[in-house]
């Protein structure tokens, strides 16, 4: 097994923070909601999905052999393409809000 630092220990903390906003969101969704508070609640859980992803692949890179060159690879790809996306989404989200408050 091997050994835990902070930052493995804040990413675990996250990936079930991750799990507690996403059923968040699930909970609180109306049928009745605006296009704005549909894209930003879509927009959140995007948001949740892709950083719960990179918690998988940050936990999964301790864990995979270094004889398994491909799938390291794959899982670190995985990681980065995750990483920013959730970043997107994160920017995103203000700028959508701001667009709403500002019409053309």
């Amino acid at each position: 097994m091997p050994h835990l630092s902070w930052h493995d220990y804040l990413t675990i903390l996250s990936f079930f923070a991750s799990i507690v906003g996403i059923a968040l969101l699930f909970k609180g969704s109306q049928a009745h909601e605006s296009d704005w508070e549909t894209t930003d609640r879509v927009l959140m859980l995007m948001t949740f999905t892709y950083w719960l992803v990179y918690c998988v692949t940050a936990g999964l890179q301790q864990f995979i052999l270094p004889q398994w060159e491909v799938l390291l690879w794959s899982v670190k790809l995985t990681g980065v393409l995750a990483y920013l996306l959730t970043a997107a989404c994160v920017l995103s989200l203000p700028l959508h809000r701001v667009s709403i408050r500002q019409p053309e």
